[in-house]
Formats: structure tokens, C-alpha cells, sequence
């Protein structure tokens, strides 16, 4: 599997992220799904101290203690949460970010986090503390590098002129292409490289796509309502071409030289197979990228901002 440079830091990154919520807190089924990833070519693993409260860092942590030296991890923080009474709030704050930091070693059982992100954030956060917390946990060999997890265009511009972030991950897919409108450029013309969350559109870009649309689509995705979505779904898998439908999806949003991984969730083997397949390492050709463009929405970002 190709790897990508994660911004201007010294690390590469597999095309494809193995998105850690979905795990579930059984650590031999864990392992075995991680060692599968990674058997097949992922170095990159995405967790987050809020996942089932810590223990997701803590199954991440112990299916990888061996191996540490293979894997690319990251992780996130800014959500304070108690995890006796499953609840949190947001805290972008630097104690808070330095605290978080130290309870996610501790739980990955690891001495350094790769890549390290702000995990939401709102304009009216304090931007400039948040950085600096960052940044001393960068200086102190701590993470490798940062950057945040934020669909939100005024933030990602705002950390872009104030920060030496690595990356942005944000959703970007077929169904949700708001990212091109203003932002995907502005980060290659910054070298930040964007990790792309939910390329598969919730399953809905998948061979199970009428079923899921059905299920998780049935108040409609974004700009789609559910018979829109039915329609493309069947203009998509019409497409003349040797791949399937996740394989379109997936180097579609690989197809952005901004775009260094497309990071998907797994909860089984099986899923993985789906997506770690011969075709995603080919570039998507240029008559079908556009073809894609014309079957699906141009959306822009409204809200979240």
C-alpha cells in the first residue's frame, strides 16, 4: 500500500486509516482486526481518548504493544469527560490538553503519541493557548506532530495561520463533498495534509448501500433526501468500470493530492477486506472522477462553521 508524507512532518502514513471507534472493547477480536490491517499493508491506527471513555485507547494500546514500532498512532483530546458517569464536556484548554495527553500514554501504553489531534473546536475557542499546548508537547518529543479534527472553515483557517499543524481530519466522501468548496486547496497550498473520515458515507457507498440507506438514510444524508440517495446510489453502480462502488468511493476522496488517508471504521474482518482491495492503490482515471462529480452534489458548508 502507498504511503503518504502527513504534512511536512517526518511522518508516512498508509492511504488507508484503520478508524479504531468500532473495535469494541473485546481485545482478541481487536487484535485480530488490527493485526489484519496491518498485515495487509495499514500502518496507521485512529483512536481518541472519548472512545467508550479510554478504553478504546486501552485496546488499541494493548493489541499494539509489541509491534509499537510499526504503527502510526493518533489519538485526540479536548473532551473532558467522566468516565464513572459516561459524560463530558468540551475543553479546549491547555491544562486540560496537557493532562489528556499524559492519560492517553498511559492507556496506549506508549512513551509518545504520532500524531496528536484537537478533537472538534469552535471559533470562539482560545485558539492561541491551544496551539501552545501543542506546541510545548511537540518541543518536549511528547506527540511527533498535530492538528485537529474539525469540518468547520473558519477553525481550519484560523489554525492554519496560527499553527504549524500536520494535518486536518474532516468527512469528506461522494455524499459530502463540502470540503472542495474552500477548503481541501487552501491545506495543499499549506502542505497540511487532510486524513478523510467517512469516505464510505456511513456504508450507504457500499455493496450494502440500499440496505444502509434504508436503515441509516431514511431521513435522508445532508443535501440528499432518501429517494435522492437511492437514485445516485444506482447511478454510481452503473458506472462502466472494473471497480466496486467502495473502491470508487475510496480513491475518489484518495484523488485530491491534499488527501494523504482515507480513514474507515471496521468492526470485523470482513469490512476490512471490502476496503483494503488491489484497486484502491490505482488513481481513479480522470473521465470517471468527473463522471462522479456530475452524479453527485457540489454541497457547501452552511452551518458548522
Amino acid at each position: 500500500m502507498n504511503l503518504n508524507q502527513l504534512g511536512k512532518s517526518s511522518i508516512y502514513i498508509s492511504e488507508l486509516t484503520l478508524g479504531c471507534m468500532s473495535l469494541g472493547t473485546d481485545l482478541q477480536k481487536a487484535k485480530y482486526i488490527i493485526d489484519y490491517a496491518l498485515d495487509n499493508g495499514i500502518n496507521h491506527l485512529d483512536t481518541a481518548d472519548l472512545y467508550d471513555f479510554g478504553e478504546n485507547e486501552k485496546v488499541v494500546g494493548e493489541a499494539i504493544k509489541q509491534k509499537r514500532g510499526q504503527v502510526i498512532i493518533t489519538s485526540k483530546v479536548g473532551n473532558h469527560f467522566d468516565k464513572v458517569k459516561q459524560t463530558w464536556f468540551w475543553d479546549p484548554s491547555k491544562k486540560h490538553i496537557l493532562n489528556g495527553l499524559k492519560a492517553s500514554l498511559q492507556r496506549l501504553q506508549t512513551d509518545y503519541i504520532d500524531f496528536y489531534m484537537l478533537h472538534g473546536g469552535t471559533i470562539e475557542d482560545p485558539i492561541e493557548e491551544t496551539i501552545e499546548a501543542f506546541e510545548e508537547l511537540k518541543q518536549e518529543g511528547l506527540i511527533r506532530a498535530y492538528g485537529i479534527s474539525s469540518i468547520r472553515p473558519n477553525v481550519i483557517k484560523e489554525f492554519v495561520k496560527k499553527s504549524s499543524i500536520d494535518g486536518v481530519m474532516m468527512q469528506y466522501s461522494l455524499f459530502d463533498r463540502r470540503p472542495e468548496e474552500e477548503t481541501l486547496d487552501l491545506l495543499l497550498q499549506n502542505q497540511i495534509s487532510v486524513l478523510a473520515r467517512g469516505p464510505l458515507a456511513k456504508g450507504i457507498l457500499t455493496a450494502q448501500g440500499i440496505h444502509q440507506i434504508d436503515k441509516k438514510g431514511k431521513d435522508g444524508f445532508l443535501g440528499y433526501s432518501k429517494e435522492e440517495l437511492h437514485q445516485t446510489y444506482k447511478q454510481l453502480t452503473s458506472i462502466d468500470n472494473s471497480a466496486k462502488i467502495n473502491e470508487l468511493a475510496i480513491q475518489y476522496v484518495l484523488k485530491h493530492p491534499a488527501v494523504a488517508s482515507a480513514v474507515f471504521g471496521a468492526s470485523s474482518i470482513d469490512q476490512i477486506k471490502e476496503s483494503v482491495t488491489k484497486n484502491i492503490t490505482h488513481s481513479l482515471p480522470e473521465h470517471i472522477y468527473e463522471r462522479l462529480k456530475v452524479i453527485t452534489k457540489a454541497l457547501v458548508y452552511e452551518a458548522h462553521r
